[in-house]
């Protein structure tokens, strides 16, 4: 049986395909490298929000008209805040300070945005159905996490400033101080 692969029957030497293999190969790393090198540079800021689908193109909405589109990170954990400082899941803390730290080295960014939304199941899971029984409890539960988390980032970056924000379900942005 003749082999449909064979160099030699296509017209290809074993020198010709090494030639052609290595040059693919090297034009691939580099279409890689010069990617590499398009990402690196300024970015506004890093945003941190909630996995909920519901907000997912609000917030991107919301960013846009900001003013900030594609020049932001995004980092996504189920109760944003929540996500970075509940005990349950230690290693979702430890991711978003990695990719703060990755943002800053990569991108230089100089701002966290950090996110939270109303009706947040985190909120439910974590800290159980009193956190969010009316809209007050709701936002005084969520000043105190993005509060506690602002004052986190800052004291482990005291070049970057912290904006915090909450989400309402029609995409309404409010700051928390």
């Amino acid at each position: 049986m003749e082999n449909c692969c064979n160099n030699a029957a296509h017209g290809l030497s074993r020198r010709g395909f090494v030639k052609l293999s290595l040059g693919a190969g090297a034009a691939l790393w580099w279409s890689f490298r010069t990617q590499s090198v398009k990402a690196a540079g300024n970015t506004e800021a890093l945003l941190l929000s909630c996995m909920d689908y519901r907000l997912v193109d609000d917030v991107v909405h919301y960013m846009d008209g900001r003013g900030l589109t594609n020049k932001y990170d995004h980092v996504i954990l189920a109760g944003a805040s929540l996500g970075v400082l509940q005990d349950k899941n230690l290693s979702w803390g430890q991711t978003f300070w990695d990719h703060v730290n990755v943002a800053i080295d990569l991108h230089h960014i100089n701002k966290v945005i950090i996110l939270d939304h109303r009706d947040c199941g985190a909120y439910k899971v974590f800290l159980g159905p009193d956190a969010a029984k009316d809209r007050d409890t709701e936002t005084a539960s969520h000043a105190v996490r993005l509060k506690a988390l602002k004052a986190a980032v800052i004291a482990k970056h005291p070049s970057l400033t912290v904006e915090t924000l909450i989400m309402d379900l029609d995409g309404k942005v409010e700051a928390i101080a």
